[in-house]
């Protein structure tokens, strides 16, 4: 069995970084193992599994497991919109609301910032990519987006992949300003996004369910944006309102329980993403940053 750390490089340490991945022994033994194929198959990718297991984590008896996450992944408190004894359930823990200034939205109509907190990868062009997490694997658009005039017009589009693991704050915010439209949802079946399934199934992001929302940009035209459910979220909820305009860093909606992936998806020739971001995802490693931080910049 492979036991092949998740490294990745930390903008605000600067420095590269092994994740605590939480589950990781059951991760490990699902996606590595052999043996782990049946419980995957007959039971972890399912809906009903998530539903059982994010019921669990909106009984009174999961807030219990709060303050031993808290110690255990050195969550920092302080930037927490209410006390950390307030929150009932470990679900309403999870989805935890921020002070506002915890997150500050980096300024200016032509900078692009992150929509979540999260390890984020991205493709500068999606068609010219060959090796997704699997050598000699594409990245199927027309199976993300179930919709050919979309996937035509996004084929050499760039991508932004920002994946949240537990410990993140799990809240997802708009990257720029604009009118989105109504979400709509692809059904799908729930498996990890962690790097550790990824790597023996890497059409994850196009099989999971997901939620596809098109925002109307005064500056970069189309920009989709996707929620892609995992194994253990119970639900992605919107809280924006379709069709009223939104400044950048409007919160769009959060992810219930579990590990899970916002996408986001921009007309080719429109944006140029930073260069850490450039030079890290070309080695195949993610990068570790904040949301409201810069992800990209406006081209033209």
């Amino acid at each position: 069995m492979s036991a092949a750390p998740i490294t990745f490089f930390n903008r605000i340490t600067r420095r590269l970084e092994t994740e605590a991945v939480y589950g990781e022994g059951f991760l490990r033994f699902t996606y590595e193992s052999p043996l782990g194929a049946l419980p995957l198959h007959s039971l972890v990718k399912r809906a009903a599994f998530s539903s059982w297991y994010g019921s669990r984590m909106d009984s009174p008896a999961s807030r219990a497991k709060i303050a031993p996450f808290l110690a255990t992944y050195d969550v920092d408190t302080s930037e927490f919109a209410e006390s950390p004894d307030s929150y009932h359930t470990f679900n309403e823990f999870f989805y935890r609301r921020l002070k506002p200034q915890a997150r500050p939205i980096f300024p200016g109509e032509n900078v692009i910032t992150f929509p979540a907190d999260g390890r984020h990868l991205v493709l500068p062009d999606v068609a010219a990519c060959g090796d997704f997490f699997v050598k000699g694997t594409r990245f199927d658009l027309h199976a993300l987006l179930r919709d050919e005039s979309l996937a035509a017009r996004f084929a050499h589009g760039s991508m932004l992949i920002s994946r949240l693991c537990p410990v993140d704050y799990h809240r997802f915010h708009f990257p720029c300003a604009g009118t989105p439209g109504p979400s709509r949802l692809i059904n799908g079946p729930l498996y990890s996004v962690s790097p550790i399934a990824l790597r023996r199934r890497a059409s994850i992001h196009w099989e999971n369910k997901r939620e596809i929302t098109l925002l109307h940009t005064p500056v970069l035209g189309d920009v989709l944006l996707l929620e892609v459910g995992a194994t253990c979220v119970g639900s992605i909820v919107q809280t924006y309102t379709p069709g009223t305009p939104v400044e950048k860093g409007a919160e769009k909606g959060y992810f219930r329980f579990g590990g899970s992936c916002f996408i986001t998806l921009f007309e080719p020739g429109k944006i140029q993403f930073t260069d850490d971001l450039l030079e890290h995802s070309r080695a195949g490693r993610e990068v570790y940053a904040r949301m409201g931080d810069v992800a990209a910049h406006a081209l033209g």
